[in-house]
């Protein structure tokens, strides 16, 4: 596998299938990872199609498996960040709250933008149940704070 990312909230790794292995851990480990979850479930079942879609959860060990969506942008306008995720809010009613370039992907496959990282996201629907209580990140916090 490759390794993508290793901070001390997440290990990221793509596997050889192509496939994204995530592994939640430190402050709020637990939550945040039901929470990753719960919010790419939703998303799906309401059709989004620029988010992973979830294939595998191993709860015991805090580790999701998700679809792939494509390289992280590095140059993107502030302005294409808001709209990006604006529209997410618009239209399938989930803020993001991590709202920054370092969570969009491009998918030459889609063709397109693609958000990821879920795990502080709050679903704005008021027919779903409440997600937990999160300590949000740092505003435009460092990479992998």
């Amino acid at each position: 596998m490759q390794e993508m990312k290793d901070t001390r909230r997440a290990l990221v790794r793509i596997g050889y299938d192509g496939r994204v292995h995530k592994s939640f851990r430190g402050h709020q480990a637990q939550q945040r990872f039901e929470n990753e979850i719960r919010v790419l479930r939703y998303l799906e079942s309401k059709g989004c199609p620029h988010v992973p879609r979830v294939l595998e959860t191993y709860p015991e060990e805090l580790r999701l498996v998700t679809t792939n969506c494509g390289q992280r942008v590095e140059h993107i306008a502030p302005a294409k960040v808001k709209e990006i995720f604006a529209e997410l809010e618009k239209t399938f009613r989930v803020r993001h709250d991590d709202a920054y370039a370092r969570n969009i992907t491009y998918s030459p496959h889609a063709g397109s933008f693609c958000v990821i990282d879920f795990e502080f996201a709050t679903i704005l629907d008021p027919a779903a149940p409440p997600g937990p209580a999160l300590d949000l990140p740092q505003p435009d916090g460092p990479r992998g704070d």
